[in-house]
C-alpha cells in the first residue's frame, strides 16, 4: 500500500476494489460530510444571534448625530435616539449609549445627558472637560434636573416607549460639544464601536454611516435649515444575546375543561431558585427588600416556573357569533415595576377583534396580507404600570372576538395563541399536548336531550 506525500489517504489499489471504495469513502466523503455538518451547525448557531424579528422586521433603534455648528477645536452636535421598534421599549433604568473616539476627542460639555465617568482630565488647565475618556458612556438625566441642563426630549431617565405605543415618547435627545476634533466635513472622524444598553445587553450596533443632512423647520415653519453634517448608527435587538433563558411564560385554561395548563417547570431557568422568596415570607416586611439593585438582580417569588412574568390566557365564554378571552399578566419580581409594558399575541382570530375592555389594542401588520398579530398595552394613568410582585402585581383584561365560521373551533388547542411576547421578549408556551382539550360531550346539543326526554314522556302517556 502506497501513501501520497500531501495526504493521509492511500493511493488507489486496483487489486482490491471493495477495499479501495471503503478507503475512498473514509478519506474523502467522511471529511466532506463532517465539513458540511459543521457548516450547517455554524449557520444554525449564528442564526440565533441574528437580530431579526419576524413580527417587526424593520424594528431598530437609530442614533442620529447632527452637527449644528463648528467651534474653535471641534463641533456642537445634537444626538437623537429614536426607538423604531413597534412593541419593544426601553425600560428603567434606561438606555446607555457608548462609542469609541476615532482620534483623541474630548467632550467639553453636555446638555440633556451626562457621561457616566469623567476620565483623566489632568492635562487640562483652566476649563476642565466634561469627559476625557476614549470610550465614553452616556446616560439620560432623571426628571427634575435644572432648566439650564435640559434639552428637548431629554430627562426621562432613559425610558423610551415603543414606536407602536406612542411615537412622541419613543425619542430621546441631548447636545454634546466635542473638542480636539475636526472642524470641517473633511476633517471630522466618525466615532466607532457604538454600543447600546437598553437597559441590559441584547443590542448590536452597526458602524456610523454618513447620510444626507437633516432638515429643520423654524418655529413659524417659514424657513428651512439643515445640519452641517449628519451620520446614523442603527442598533438591532436579539433576545438570544440578552438572555440565556426566556424571561416570561404562558399558562392556559378554558371553560370547557377543568384542567389548568401551567407554565413549564423551570421555564425561565432555575438559577434563581436558591435566592427566591416565598409569597408568605416574613422577609417581605423588611425595609428595602423591594429596592432595585444596580445590576438589576431580580428577587423572584418562589414558583415552579421561576419566571418574573407569567401570562395567563383563559378561554372564558362562548356565544353564538362571538367568544371571549381573559388575559392576565402577573409580576413575580419583588424588585421591579414594569412601566409602559407591552404584550403581543399571535392568533388567527385577532383579525376580527370586536372589543378590548381594559387594555389598549393595536393590530401589528408586519406583512400586510396577514392580520393575526396584535399588541396590548396599558391605558395611560390606569394600568400602564405593572407593579412589583404582591397583591397589586397584576393587570388583566378581556377580549371579545367575532367568530369566523370557516375556521373557528375549540378543538386541537385552536383557541390558544401561537406566540406571546412580553416587553418584546418571546415567552415560553406549554407543550401542545398539554393544552386543555375539548371533550366529545362538551358541546352536545342540549335540545337533543330534552327532545328525547319529551318523547319518552309522551310515549308513557300514550301507554297509560
Amino acid at each position: 500500500m502506497q501513501f501520497s506525500k500531501d495526504a493521509y489517504c492511500p493511493v488507489r489499489d486496483t487489486h482490491h476494489e471493495a477495499k479501495d471504495h471503503y478507503q475512498r469513502w473514509q478519506c474523502y466523503l467522511v471529511p466532506e460530510l463532517k465539513f458540511r455538518l459543521l457548516a450547517a451547525l455554524f449557520v444554525v448557531m449564528f442564526s440565533h444571534a441574528v437580530a431579526y424579528d419576524p413580527l417587526d422586521p424593520t424594528g431598530n433603534v437609530t442614533i442620529k448625530w447632527d452637527i449644528m455648528s463648528w467651534t474653535a477645536d471641534g463641533y456642537v452636535a445634537t444626538v437623537t435616539i429614536n426607538n423604531f421598534q413597534l412593541y419593544r421599549g426601553i425600560a428603567s433604568p434606561g438606555w446607555i449609549v457608548g462609542w469609541h473616539w476615532a482620534k483623541k476627542e474630548i467632550i467639553w460639555s453636555m446638555v440633556g445627558a451626562q457621561a457616566t465617568e469623567q476620565g483623566d482630565c489632568s492635562k487640562f488647565k483652566g476649563i476642565v472637560p466634561h469627559c476625557c475618556k476614549r470610550n465614553p458612556k452616556i446616560s439620560d438625566f432623571l426628571p427634575g434636573v435644572p432648566y439650564n441642563q435640559q434639552f428637548s426630549n431629554c430627562c426621562k431617565g432613559g425610558v423610551l416607549t415603543s414606536w407602536g405605543q406612542d411615537p412622541t415618547t419613543s425619542v430621546s435627545a441631548f447636545q454634546v460639544s466635542v473638542g480636539l476634533a475636526g472642524t470641517s466635513n473633511k476633517t471630522v472622524k466618525l466615532p466607532k464601536n457604538f454600543t447600546l444598553l437598553g437597559p441590559g445587553p441584547g443590542y448590536t450596533c452597526g458602524p456610523a454611516k454618513k447620510v444626507p443632512s437633516t432638515l429643520f423647520l423654524t418655529a413659524d415653519r417659514r424657513r428651512r435649515t439643515q445640519a452641517l453634517m449628519t451620520w446614523n448608527v442603527t442598533c438591532t435587538y436579539s433576545q438570544f444575546l440578552a438572555y440565556k433563558n426566556p424571561s416570561c411564560c404562558v399558562s392556559f385554561s378554558s371553560f370547557y375543561n377543568n384542567t389548568i395548563t401551567p407554565c413549564p417547570s423551570c421555564a425561565c431557568g432555575c438559577q434563581n431558585k436558591k435566592n427566591c422568596i416565598m409569597s408568605d415570607s416574613k422577609l417581605l416586611h423588611q425595609a428595602g427588600i423591594n429596592t432595585s439593585k444596580k445590576d438589576n438582580t431580580p428577587l423572584l417569588q418562589c414558583t415552579h416556573h421561576m419566571c418574573p412574568i407569567r401570562v395567563h390566557w383563559h378561554v372564558k365564554l362562548n356565544y353564538k357569533d362571538y367568544w371571549r378571552v381573559k388575559i392576565s399578566i402577573t409580576n413575580f419580581n419583588y424588585r421591579l415595576n414594569y412601566t409602559q409594558w407591552t404584550l403581543v399575541a399571535q392568533h388567527p382570530n385577532l383579525n376580527n377583534v370586536t372589543q378590548v375592555f381594559s387594555f389598549e389594542y393595536k393590530p401589528l401588520l408586519p406583512f400586510e396580507s396577514i392580520n393575526d398579530t396584535g399588541m396590548f398595552y396599558g391605558m395611560k394613568f390606569y394600568n400602564d404600570l405593572l407593579m412589583a410582585a404582591g397583591p397589586l402585581g397584576n393587570v388583566q383584561s378581556e377580549v371579545l372576538l367575532q367568530k369566523d365560521k370557516n375556521t373557528f373551533t375549540f378543538k386541537h388547542g385552536w383557541a390558544f395563541p401561537r406566540k406571546v411576547y412580553f416587553n418584546g421578549d418571546e415567552c415560553m408556551l406549554p407543550p401542545p399536548d398539554s393544552y386543555p382539550f375539548l371533550s366529545n360531550t362538551a358541546f352536545a346539543n342540549p335540545i337533543a336531550i330534552s327532545t328525547v326526554a319529551a318523547s319518552v314522556f309522551l310515549l308513557g302517556l300514550s301507554l297509560w
